[in-house]
């Protein structure tokens, strides 16, 4: 399968149209429709379904979704592996892709890239929000150089430098909430009320042990994958969003503020990457300065 042919399913798959995509890839419609039946006959699967006559929008197929899927995945590592061997000299030039959930944590890698932008000014960092699973398949497709986890880490499959911080769990709610006159919220000031959880935390984890109540017993109002859209949703009054420290400003003028959880409830944190994994040089510069800075730390 060549990589030219992915290139124009991708835009028959966006465009939702052969006509269309053909337009944009300044194909003919018949040279287009061939390229994509020759791929159906490779694959011996269908991957589109073409409309009639009086509606020409193309839908995919499920496996049309699933080549989509892995097709985008194949053309941005070609392009990473393009740009890494292209700037393979002395000048360190190049990108960093790094995977990590919300945390404040992200600003021991900010230090770190910041020391390094002062003598590698070409270095460009791409950042991904998502939480461990998430995190952990890109690296294992190589579309991640390095990724921030919380809890244990299978060091079997990666190495891992440990942060030097914890992320403290907590409620963020509004400052006219009730609970907002404690200064620590228990389990029980929260079970009869409206809670926004994270959407890891929604299948069971750490703070519904914590709750001591599985989550079909509590009152759910909400999940969420991004804890900004969540502090909407508590600005708004649906409920208490049970989150991490630092991440949304509560200070001055704020309406909401944050409340830790007693007793305490903390998630460690690693920074971790591949092993056995050949780094571009931006990636083992950059590995490099953080290590120093964490030692440093110790």
């Amino acid at each position: 399968m060549e990589l030219r042919v992915l290139q124009y399913f991708l835009a028959v798959a966006r465009e939702q149209s052969i006509i269309r995509a053909a337009e944009s890839l300044h194909l003919s419609q018949p040279t287009l429709s061939t390229q994509i039946r020759h791929m159906e006959e490779e694959l011996g699967k269908q991957l589109l379904i073409r409309g009639t006559k009086g509606s020409r929008k193309v839908t995919l197929t499920e496996e049309g979704m699933i080549l989509r899927k892995r097709a985008e995945e194949i053309l941005e590592l070609v392009k990473k592996a393009e740009k890494e061997v292209t700037l393979a000299n002395d000048i360190i030039i190049g990108d960093i892709y790094i995977g990590t959930g919300e945390t404040d944590a992200v600003r021991i890698l900010a230090k770190a890239a910041k020391s390094l932008q002062n003598t590698c000014p070409g270095i460009q960092y791409h950042i991904s929000s998502g939480n461990s699973s998430y995190v952990k398949e890109c690296l294992d497709k190589g579309l991640l150089d390095f990724g921030i986890v919380f809890g244990a880490v299978d060091l079997t499959k990666y190495n891992a430098l440990k942060m030097p911080v914890k992320d403290t769990w907590g409620v963020l709610m509004r400052k006219d909430s009730p609970l907002a006159k404690k200064e620590t919220v228990s389990p029980e000031d929260l079970w009869d009320k409206p809670l926004i959880i994270s959407q890891q935390e929604d299948k069971g984890g750490a703070l519904t042990q914590w709750l001591k109540r599985r989550v079909s017993d509590l009152n759910i109002a909400a999940t969420y994958n991004l804890i900004f859209n969540a502090s909407l949703l508590v600005d708004e009054g649906l409920g208490y969003a049970i989150c991490f420290d630092k991440i949304i400003n509560t200070t001055g003028n704020s309406s909401l503020c944050f409340r830790p959880l007693a007793p305490k409830l903390e998630d460690e944190m690693s920074i971790i990457w591949k092993k056995y994994q050949m780094f571009s040089k931006p990636a083992e510069k950059f590995i490099a300065i953080l290590q120093e800075s964490l030692e440093s730390q110790n």
